[in-house]
């Protein structure tokens, strides 16, 4: 039996009762696909869910302001995804009159859509047969076929390409892309696959060689940067505080943060006061005590974050201009979300 046909096969009896699989409007698989990004279903499902309630169609998202859609994505991490999701909700509302680019080429030029957005959106919304390649299917491909070629090597996106293409079913080029993500993900699964029940278990490389451990295979990792934060949250006498959105290209554009001190090592609060930034930002006496007696390491994909958080207390400041009880509001990277959360637990 062909490939392709063994997996759709399992697919029918065995794929997951998904919301944007009731749909064949790109608007909602594009969301769902740009989602999924480096999140996991069980988390970003809720996410969608709250989406699509708040934003039904392109025209909502795109006549949402950014902020709005920033504070809707928070926890999500990888924040870009949403500021190029709205950047291109406002292109196709406005310059395309609400009209989903139809073909895998006109898809990928949307800000945001690599290979595998255009190609899932392409073959499940207008049945063009473009092969998905994703971690699932680098998995499932790379067992079954013995494939040692890291598949983060620019030799290894072409090898697995052209294979993933190889092998669609062009009459149904959507189903079997859901198929083939669905399999990697609750079946070949990284950690303990599912070898003994597996319906390619009499021609897959990786178990008969037993190699499945090791595939597939990935080059070094970037080295992990170590970046320490130290966090002034400031409280005045009328309980007023200081928020202000990041800019420039780095990590949480658009998101909001406490006045920031970053140094190249943890520091006490000698030290910390000591700082030219902190004595511009607090020329006056105040109070000083720090929050978390635990560093926290918040982990991004290329950097850790060496993070305290300084409760700063002082009669005013002519910079804290926003009230704490309205401080929900504002859009903010999980890490000082989860602080909040804690902080006002306590207050």
């Amino acid at each position: 039996m062909k490939f392709s046909n063994t997996l759709i096969y399992w697919y029918l009896q065995n794929n997951r009762d998904l919301p944007w699989r009731k749909s064949k409007n790109p608007y909602f698989i594009w969301l769902s696909e740009i989602m999924l990004q480096q999140t996991r279903v069980a988390q970003g499902l809720s996410y969608y869910l709250k989406f699509t309630e708040t934003f039904p169609t392109v025209f909502d998202l795109a006549n949402a302001n950014e902020s709005t859609v920033l504070k809707m994505w928070q926890g999500l991490g990888y924040y870009s995804r949403a500021r190029n999701l709205h950047f291109s909700a406002k292109f196709i509302a406005n310059e395309l009159n609400g009209i989903f680019p139809a073909t895998y080429n006109d898809i990928i030029n949307l800000k945001g859509v690599g290979d595998y957005t255009a190609s899932a959106i392409a073959s499940i919304c207008f049945n063009e047969p473009t092969a998905v390649v994703d971690g699932n299917v680098y998995r499932v491909l790379s067992r079954y076929f013995g494939i040692k070629t890291p598949i983060n090597s620019s030799k290894g996106i072409k090898e697995f390409k052209v294979l993933a293409q190889s092998l669609i079913d062009n009459k149904q080029p959507g189903t079997y892309n859901q198929a083939i993500m669905d399999f990697g993900a609750l079946h070949c699964k990284p950690q303990n696959p599912l070898c003994q029940t597996c319906p390619f278990s009499d021609s897959c490389i990786a178990l008969e060689k037993n190699i499945t451990k090791e595939l597939p295979i990935k080059e070094k990792k970037i080295k992990i940067k170590k970046r320490y934060f130290n966090f002034l949250v400031i409280k005045t006498n009328n309980n007023k505080t200081i928020l202000s959105e990041r800019t420039g290209k780095g990590i949480w554009q658009g998101l909001y943060q406490f006045p920031l001190i970053e140094t190249d090592k943890k520091i006490q609060k000698e030290e910390l006061i000591s700082t030219e930034d902190f004595i511009n930002l607090f020329p006056e006496e105040t109070t000083i005590s720090l929050f978390n007696k635990k560093e926290i390491v918040h982990k991004l994909s290329h950097q850790h974050l060496h993070t305290q958080f300084w409760v700063i207390e002082t009669k005013n400041h002519t910079d804290a201009s926003i009230n704490w009880t309205e401080i929900e509001k504002f859009p903010v990277p999980i890490l000082i979300a989860k602080f909040l959360e804690n902080f006002q637990s306590i207050k």
